[in-house]
């Protein structure tokens, strides 16, 4: 906090006795006497405690922790569901069963640890959101309240005034006064500042999604990645375009009630609250990886908005290139997704969920009949609840449960485990991009030796794999995309 430093913004908050008020460690205000400052873990234990947020820092809007994607914890696991809005949707007892303790239980393990129940941290959640959509729009003040998640007007006009010391009116007038109009933007339209800690290596990262992007689903225009998403009160549509700090996100929603949701799939999809200090740092102790990791630290794992979909596109690009495994799944998109309308562009269609593939054609699956398998079977075993993937699932159980579908090894999970559930130290150690860079930067060869060797790198395998993946000349690596 005294030296100001940006890259722990996130990890905690600063509160200061005498003022009432909450910060970022990095607020450039004069640091207060260490005797009236409190640490809290969360934004939300702060609020609880009666502190309000830093006009200036704005500790509500800094970069997530990155704890709660290193750990495969009850805790951990919670917090991702919290962030993608399920206590809002399905109360304290749903996120519980979600992760399978008791309310009581888990209520106590949050307050413990992050200083705060899931109600205060759905509430610090919702006063973002709020905060977000009182700032770049012009939606009424009602429809702001019922879209963030209040249940009355009174009650968020309160939780404003309480957590920001200031009205909704106020904050709006000072927000077009600070930062403007803005630019002008389509109907339903929003357009916000994704934080990221720094270095931020996102060639790596956005070429990737542009290799692999499915026609109708995904696309480039104009220097940003877009793609659809399927939300739980409606689609929507985002354009993500990365700067060395931050990354500009405009979402189009069809329910403002899934901005926080759509912000934080947003945020998993990029990885964005890694922490490339503490991975530099990891990695570049081991000599043969140094020079690697010296050449672009930052690196993001590509990750998904939508875990179910990630592991199927995974079955589909089992053996194949990535330009075929994007036919296939166009495919797919094509027979059984839902169709939207792009007012800024190409896109078509929603992927399919789950539900619509129970009864899917074999002619939309023009590939050999032991994927075909593998497909149906993940599709059934998905639909069954026999494999749960999603934000708060446990890493190791997701791996266990998928291994025991035909034709689905180690690789396939794996890559599941790295890219849709982002777990930091998955290893897909057979991966052919992977071996061919390891005997490329001098590596041990073959899959059992370099398994061994990796253990130097946890718990942070998964970012080796991303480091090594950009020794290759291939259009993963192209951002933005060369042209065709």
């Amino acid at each position: 906090m005294q030296s100001k430093d940006a890259r722990f913004d996130g990890w905690f908050v600063t509160a200061v006795l005498t003022t009432k008020i909450y910060c970022r460690p990095s607020c450039p205000v004069r640091p207060p006497f260490a005797r009236n400052v409190q640490f809290y873990p969360t934004a939300a234990a702060a609020q609880h405690a009666g502190f309000r947020a830093c006009k200036r820092c704005r500790p509500d809007a800094s970069p997530g922790s990155p704890e709660w994607n290193v750990r495969g914890d009850v805790v951990a696991r919670a917090m991702r569901l919290i962030a993608d809005g399920t206590v809002d949707r399905e109360g304290v007892t749903g996120l519980a069963a979600r992760v399978g303790y008791t309310t009581r239980q888990l209520e106590r393990m949050l307050q413990a640890e992050v200083g705060a129940n899931p109600l205060a941290l759905a509430r610090a959640q919702r006063t973002q959101t709020a905060r977000v959509l009182i700032e770049t729009t012009e939606l009424p003040f009602g429809d702001v309240a019922f879209a963030a998640g209040f249940s009355s007007i009174r009650q968020f006009n309160d939780t404003i005034r309480a957590v920001c010391d200031l009205t909704p009116t106020e904050l709006r007038t000072r927000a077009k006064t600070k930062f403007g109009r803005g630019e002008p933007l389509s109907a339903g339209a929003l357009s916000l500042r994704l934080p990221v800690r720094t270095p931020f290596a996102y060639e790596g990262l956005f070429g990737h999604l542009a290799a692999s992007a499915v026609p109708g689903v995904e696309e480039v225009r104009n220097g940003a990645f877009r793609r659809t998403l399927r939300l739980p009160a409606g689609n929507g549509i985002v354009s993500l375009a990365p700067e060395p700090d931050h990354v500009r996100c405009t979402v189009v929603l069809d329910d403002f009630r899934d901005l926080a949701t759509a912000i934080a799939r947003c945020r998993r999809l990029l990885d964005l609250d890694a922490d490339p200090e503490a991975v530099v740092d990891a990695l570049s102790a081991d000599r043969d990886l140094s020079a690697l990791v010296a050449k672009a630290p930052g690196q993001r794992i590509p990750r998904t908005v939508d875990e179910p979909e990630l592991a199927l596109r995974v079955v589909l690009g089992q053996q194949v290139s990535v330009k075929a495994a994007r036919t296939h799944a166009a495919r797919i998109v094509a027979g059984y997704g839902q169709t939207l309308t792009d007012a800024n562009g190409g896109l078509t269609h929603v992927f399919p969920a789950i539900g619509d593939l129970a009864e899917i054609d074999p002619v939309h699956l023009a590939f050999p009949k032991s994927r075909q398998r593998s497909f149906v079977a993940l599709v059934t075993a998905l639909a069954d609840g026999d494999v749960v993937l999603d934000a708060g699932c446990d890493w190791n159980l997701a791996r266990r449960q998928l291994l025991t579908l035909p034709g689905i090894g180690p690789w396939t999970a794996e890559v599941i485990a790295m890219r849709g559930l982002g777990d930091p130290d998955a290893f897909p150690a057979t991966d052919l991009g992977v071996l061919m860079a390891a005997r490329q930067v001098g590596l041990p060869e073959g899959s059992r030796a370099l398994t061994e060797h990796s253990a130097r790198w946890r718990p942070w395998r998964s970012y080796a794999v991303q480091h090594l993946w950009t020794a290759l000349d291939h259009e993963v690596n192209h951002w933005p995309p060369k042209e065709k």
